[in-house]
């Protein structure tokens, strides 16, 4: 196939090129114990390696990002709802094993490469199965479905909602005379929320049911057809591609996603369930660390590059702890997770959705699985979190703003009682304002125009230039490897 060995040097070199940069570029290497941080670049043409030192001690080096082709792994899909908390996962892999991970997104612009671990969003249409038939077996980070959709908010408004709000005509090249209200807005936002609880609920059922189709709103099996659409919610409006209408009454035959019938060695269904929050406790932290190390100890091909496990704590303790090796979430400066209150309504929305999870997964058929077990575990005490913060709302002690998460109820709601006040301040008859508000609310919402329209092209916009985003980023980041990798072979 190679005419020469110059040649093929030269396409090691670009197949090497996804994952030093990956770090390189967006997630610094860092001590984060004020010495001096250490530089990625450097470290890899080092070929440093987390170092046992024996008796249950190690020293933390960054992984080895230039992976050579020739090595036979056993590969491990990090899968999980969009948010920071796979790369504290894949930092623990990296540093047991020494060898880097990669981005799915990496994969499919950068190419193919032998990175051993693939972070990944999909079926999240935040993600893509970019990294073709590479894994072996998935593990499953479960986040807090509230800090989810905190997260999944904060991740949407940086990458374009708060500026193309000041900017939305020209993001949309000019196409809309008139942009919606601020309210309109936030109230489609809101909507957007609600549905990414469905989508929560839905990437979990996914991945243990070893990619079986299911409809993202009704939860029932689905056809190919109907899932191809919902895989595009971008062309499909949700309004469009409801389970009524695609697929009615007729009888729907399970079906599974074609990745993980012929994509993934071992099947989808996840062998392990992590928890990010839990690794990151200074309690629990280490019982997930072996979690992930058992893991990786499941084949030979991979437990081999286990680092000894005496020094699995040790490595826990380096990253955690000591806080070394790469930026995670929580590392973000003035990183606050409470940024937004929500709504009973939004709050009873998640509960409701948890509950369907929890009752699914804790039913004979299921928890004779330890991964089903995990997962009612961590979602039974997610619930419990979020059961008291919808106590202390409708309690009072914790105030909602019109900015946070409401939802349309508490929305139309709050703007009833606003003129409701005003009424009332201008008329001094709290019977008369409140009939007079519950009318004029009643006429705005009659009245008020529809910017359905323009709401679809705003996503369709937004997700285009994440996309575009995404892609600008891998082939930044594949520049910056090739150039290092070209002076090392000079």
């Amino acid at each position: 196939m190679w005419k020469n060995k110059k040649g093929m040097t030269r396409f090691v070199v670009l197949s090497c090129l996804a994952y030093l940069a990956y770090y390189s570029y967006i997630c610094e290497s860092n001590e984060r114990s004020n010495t001096t941080s250490r530089s990625i670049i450097s470290a890899s043409t080092d070929r440093s390696l987390t170092i046992d030192l024996g008796n249950g001690n190690c020293e933390w080096q960054p992984p080895l990002y230039d992976v050579p082709e020739e090595i036979d792994f056993y590969k491990t899909a990090i899968v999980g709802f969009p948010s920071g908390d796979k790369r504290m996962i894949f930092v623990q892999m990296e540093a047991l094993t020494n060898w880097a991970a990669k981005d799915e997104w990496d994969f499919e612009f950068l190419g193919m490469s032998n990175n051993p671990f693939i972070k990944a969003n999909y079926p999240h249409h935040e993600g893509i199965w970019g990294w073709e038939d590479a894994a072996d077996q998935v593990v499953m980070m479960i986040r807090n479905i509230r800090r989810s959709m905190v997260e999944y908010h904060d991740i949407l408004w940086d990458i374009g909602y708060a500026k193309t709000w000041d900017q939305a005509n020209m993001f949309l090249d000019n196409l809309y005379i008139e942009r919606p209200p601020m309210e309109d807005f936030l109230a489609w936002r809101d909507l957007r929320v609600l549905d990414e609880v469905h989508w929560y609920g839905w990437f979990i059922d996914y991945w243990m049911e070893g990619g079986l189709l299911r409809d993202i709103f009704t939860h029932k099996i689905t056809t190919p057809e109907h899932w191809n659409m919902l895989m595009m919610p971008t062309v499909y409006p949700k309004s469009s591609i409801t389970y009524e209408k695609i697929v009615g009454d007729q009888v729907v035959i399970p079906s599974y996603d074609p990745h993980c019938i012929d994509d993934v060695s071992g099947g989808c269904e996840p062998v392990a369930v992590i928890s990010a929050e839990k690794l990151s406790d200074y309690t629990e932290g280490p019982a997930e660390t072996r979690k992930i190390a058992q893991v990786l100890m499941n084949n030979e091909k991979m437990a081999k590059w286990v680092i000894a496990e005496e020094a699995w704590y040790c490595v826990w303790e380096e990253l955690i702890v000591n806080r070394k090796g790469l930026r995670t979430i929580y590392d973000r400066p003035g990183f606050v997770e409470a940024d937004y209150n929500f709504s009973a309504e939004m709050l009873e929305g998640m509960l409701h959705e948890l509950d369907r999870l929890i009752a699914k997964y804790s039913s004979d058929e299921w928890n004779t699985k330890e991964t089903a077990n995990r997962v009612v575990e961590l979602l039974t005490w997610h619930r419990g979190l979020i059961q008291t913060e919808l106590d202390e709302v409708n309690s009072g002690t914790r105030v909602l703003t019109d900015n946070d998460i409401l939802g349309p109820k508490e929305r139309i709601k709050r703007k009833v009682k606003k003129l409701e006040d005003e009424i009332f301040e201008k008329t001094g008859d709290k019977d008369q304002a409140k009939a007079d508000a519950r009318h004029l609310a009643h006429r705005h919402s009659q009245e008020k125009k529809d910017y359905t329209e323009y709401f679809e092209a705003l996503n369709e916009a937004l997700h285009k230039r994440r996309r575009e985003k995404n892609e600008k980023d891998s082939l930044e980041r594949g520049e910056i490897l090739r150039r290092h990798l070209s002076k090392r072979l000079k």
